[in-house]
């Protein structure tokens, strides 16, 4: 990763643009009034190609091309593993019958130094080999995109979890993921999307315990044997060890139960007492080669056994500092590499690449500090950067304040991640110490240079597929403008917060978003923000009403949310006898009557038509429709005092003797419908009293309808026979309106 040349000081900040395709959308990243996404057109979709096995961009654990070579040091993973033959041979085996291991351990246990191995020797046991990811600092679909970007050709593509699902499936690799920081069902929605890989990973010390029908099972990484450690102390230490030295590791073997990291901590002290030894040696070599000295000291003729009896004049350092070395360990390293330690430090324990050292401290051997932080156990190489090791960061940040460390690292990282000359896979390298900048600059008061750079950073970030990180700036971003008080800004990150929860498929958190930074740019009269922010919640609810038509496997209907908001009636079936079938067919069309003249014809006869015949048409209070007619007779019906169904509530239709003959079977909900009668309709007669047979039919049982104390039944007059009947413009629960069609 090549410094880009001139002077940073005299550009200004430009934030980064261009698209990228997330599942079926097309996203425009970096303009002025936000991001936008639309609908993807045909030929803009990308045609993902497997990548071939042993390709280098399958390995991304280790140092990218993009980024340049990184100095490991002289830590475990340059040295011949120890002491885990057993534990490799145990992994391949299950890795071989196709199961997924979940490595667990102390914090310095050489989980990442396993995984290192497995993953060497692993390499014939699936179809598309070996794909190594990192997981610190990402969340389970940044994992899930990097798997994709592992094994598909497809720049600039985040598919949705149904296309990841769709490409993922066929993916049979033995998949190593060391420092997983997803947990529970992201985990297992992570093994779920990829069905035939295996996976081999590394979590925290503190992880919850598996469920019980995970796919996962668990692997103790314990300690080393106390011969391993002693043999790796020596050979960190590049000398054997005497008999004081050989009895102090056994004590610190005793109490760090055989953590390797310790050792190579404990072998970074020894080096820095062998220094303090040398320093003896030469004094005494200068006292002894003074010009003029008349008596000389009596001392052995052999350099190394001098060397031994002053090695036994320094003290070993005690269990204590040797359980927790990492102040005592800095004290002894040289100028520039305490500078970087100290940046580390302020930017959470994150070590930026050593490009960036010269322009952040001040450091011209940036690839030096970076081996000597590594060499003594304080630093680790994972993901294409280093970072502190476990309990460094703890133990120096009481020490060494931040204030003043991370001053200036926001302008330049603003400048760097829009320069032309900086690739996507460079920023997605630095995404973690681009986000410890700003949480350094948070925490020292200083909003307006987290506001600088998060508008900056999110939109190169989202360019770089680094989505966790994305959300993560966006997030600091509007802490910093709402601390500032910058509307105009406040509004861009509430609209670049909608715009990713949209691109997640959150619809509820995406409203959300855009609905505030709709309001704040009207009150700021922003129109074109305000623009750009409604077109994506016009784009929202279109893919909304579409999810919800296909969920249903029901015809896509637009229609506009207010009318399916108002015809939502609330039904109340509660308190209508059984039987009461009729009774609520009456309810629903008197509902419908209701929404008829607020929303129209459609909705209305939709809401009226529950108990619609199987191969009829939709009755109102038991009598057909006529053809073209857009009103009917409907009354709110009053609950019957007897349980029978026999008896109709006050406001239903007596048929007539005609249209008894020809009404049809009742449906299996207890309703009946009726079908046109050639015959004139009678009149019903009034509450209260018995209809008349008529000659040859059957007379039909009088209705008594329920005792109305506070309001006398009236009669319904007659409708006019041409034309269909309406509802009485005062209608009273007790009056009755009865039709028949005309032949």
């Amino acid at each position: 990763m090549g410094q880009p040349t001139g002077d940073f000081r005299q550009e200004s900040v430009r934030p980064r643009t261009g698209e990228l395709v997330s599942g079926d959308l097309l996203v425009t990243v970096g303009s002025t009034d936000g991001s936008e996404a639309r609908p993807c057109p045909d030929d803009w979709r990308p045609r993902p190609r497997r990548v071939q096995r042993g390709d280098l961009s399958r390995a991304p654990m280790g140092p990218s091309p993009a980024v340049g070579p990184l100095a490991l040091g002289a830590g475990p993973a340059d040295l011949p593993l120890l002491d885990r033959e057993r534990d490799v041979a145990q992994l391949l085996g299950k890795l071989a019958e196709g199961r997924s291991i979940r490595l667990v351990g102390q914090a310095g246990s050489g989980r990442s130094a396993l995984l290192s191995a497995v993953a060497a020797a692993a390499g014939e046991l699936a179809p598309d080999g070996v794909v190594q990811l990192c997981g610190h600092r990402r969340n389970s679909a940044d994992l899930l995109q990097a798997l994709f970007s592992a094994t598909h050709h497809a720049p600039g593509f985040r598919p949705d979890p149904k296309q990841l699902a769709r490409h993922l499936a066929t993916v049979g690799a033995v998949v190593v993921v060391d420092e997983v920081e997803s947990a529970g069902e992201e985990l297992e929605a992570l093994l779920a999307a990829a069905p035939d890989c295996a996976f081999l990973v590394s979590v925290a010390p503190d992880s919850p315990a598996l469920a019980l029908d995970s796919r996962l099972e668990d692997h103790l990484v314990a300690g080393l044997s106390r011969p391993a450690c002693l043999a790796l102390t020596a050979r960190l230490a590049g000398r054997a060890l005497d008999e004081a030295e050989r009895a102090w590791a056994v004590d610190l073997w005793f109490e760090s139960e055989g953590l390797p990291l310790r050792f190579v901590q404990a072998a970074a002290l020894l080096r820095q007492r062998d220094v303090a030894v040398d320093a003896l040696v030469a004094a005494e070599e200068d006292r002894r080669g003074v010009f003029g000295a008349v008596e000389h000291p009596v001392v052995d003729e052999d350099p190394a056994v001098r060397e031994a009896e002053l090695r036994r004049t320094v003290p070993l350092p005690t269990v204590a500092e040797s359980a927790a070395p990492a102040l005592r360990l800095a004290e002894g390293l040289s100028e520039s590499a305490q500078a970087v330690l100290r940046l580390s430090v302020a930017l959470g324990g994150e070590c930026p690449t050593a490009p960036h050292l010269p322009a952040l401290i001040d450091v011209g051997q940036g690839e030096s500090a970076l081996h000597e932080l590594a060499d003594c156990g304080l630093a680790v190489s994972i993901g294409g950067h280093h970072r502190l090791t476990a309990g460094a960061l703890e133990l120096l940040e009481p020490h060494w304040p931040a204030a003043d460390s991370t001053r200036g690292a926001a302008t330049h990282f603003s400048w760097w991640v829009g320069h032309s000359s900086v690739s996507t896979e460079q920023v997605a390298a630095e995404a973690e110490v681009v986000i410890g900048a700003m949480l350094a600059d948070r925490a020292a008061k200083r909003p307006e240079a987290v506001l600088r750079l998060a508008r900056a950073a999110a939109p190169a970030l989202a360019l770089a597929l680094r989505w966790g990180a994305w959300e993560r700036a966006l997030q600091l971003g509007l802490e910093a403008a709402r601390a500032v008080g910058s509307g105009p800004d406040e509004a861009w990150f509430h609209h670049e917060l909608g715009v990713y929860a949209l691109c997640r498929q959150t619809p509820e958190r995406a409203v959300a978003e855009l609905e505030a930074a709709v309001g704040l740019r009207v009150a700021l009269g922003e129109q074109r923000g305000t623009a750009a922010a409604r077109r994506m919640l016009d784009l929202l609810r279109t893919d909304t009403l579409a999810l919800t038509a296909a969920d249903g496997d029901l015809p896509v209907v637009t229609r506009r949310p207010v009318i399916r908001a108002i015809a939502q009636v609330p039904w109340r079936f509660g308190m209508i006898p059984k039987g009461g079938g009729r009774s609520r067919t009456v309810m629903a069309a008197s509902a419908a009557v209701l929404a008829l003249g607020v929303l129209g014809t459609a909705v209305g006869l939709s809401v009226a038509g529950t108990d619609t015949p199987r191969g009829g048409t939709p009755a109102r209070n038991g009598a057909p429709d006529e053809p073209g007619s857009l009103t009917g007779d409907f009354t709110i019906p009053a609950p019957s005092s007897s349980g029978s169904g026999e008896a109709s509530p006050t406001g239903t239709d007596s048929p007539s003797p005609e249209a008894s003959e020809t009404e049809a079977s009742p449906s299996p909900s207890g309703s009946a419908s009726a079908s046109p009668s050639p015959k004139k309709s009678t009149k019903s007669p009034s509450p209260g009293a018995s209809s008349p047979s008529a000659p040859g039919t059957t007379p039909q049982p009088p209705v008594v309808p329920p005792v109305q104390p506070t309001q006398p039944p009236v009669p319904s007059s007659t409708p006019s026979p041409t034309a269909s009947a309406s509802p009485s413009p005062s209608p009273s629960p007790s009056s009755t309106a009865s039709t028949s069609p005309t032949p």
